[in-house]
């Protein structure tokens, strides 16, 4: 898969959303990437899954994981193009990222890192920093999308299928506000807060 199938991908499934938002990392964009409207295709997913796995055949890779909720369904089918498991780290009571749900790492388990949408890279960081904790190797971290344009630094080696440069903005210094309008919140970080 090309950066321009990608692109016809999302643009097809109405995943690309123009107007004000406030993204999870809390930063605000005219620009939303909503990754579920593709994912949410078995079809679709599937591809893009063997099209990012593709980009890291040179590693040994013994485990995915994800940060929840956007990097579930791309991680497993990355995995399975892999034929390796797949993991995922979710926010516990405190608000801090864990490995839950009975999952556990081997000491030094080879694991590669995948998110739907990178704009900060802070919920990837955050997964880095569990799968350490808990005794992994990150030996590479992807996306479907690096919305940083390329400026996007992790510590690890990072690959996206596709790179865009949509800018955002720290609240104080969005444009958008200064206009007038509200950012909407539709990341599945704020789903709690919404209820």
């Amino acid at each position: 898969m090309r950066s321009e199938d990608v692109l016809k991908v999302l643009t097809v499934a109405g995943a690309l959303r123009y107007g004000h938002f406030e993204l999870s990392s809390g930063r605000h964009s005219g620009t939303y990437i909503q990754c579920a409207l593709v994912l949410q295709h078995p079809k679709h997913a599937e591809e893009i899954g063997r099209a990012l796995a593709a980009e890291f055949h040179d590693l040994e890779v013994h485990c995915v994981a994800s940060p929840a909720l956007g990097g579930i369904i791309l991680g497993h089918e990355v995995a399975r193009a892999l034929g390796v498991r797949s993991i995922f780290v979710e926010r516990d009571a405190s608000g801090h990222m864990a490995l839950r749900r009975g999952f556990d790492l081997a000491g030094g388990e080879r694991v590669l890192v995948i998110e739907d949408v990178w704009t900060t890279g802070g919920s990837t960081r955050e997964t880095i920093g569990v799968i350490e904790e808990e005794g992994g190797l990150v030996v590479a971290a992807g996306a479907l999308i690096d919305r940083s344009g390329g400026r996007l630094e992790l510590p690890v080696r990072a690959e996206a299928l596709l790179e865009m440069d949509v800018p955002s903005y720290e609240p104080e210094e969005c444009p958008l506000c200064r206009s007038g309008g509200a950012a909407v919140r539709l990341g599945s970080r704020f789903l709690r807060t919404q209820r």
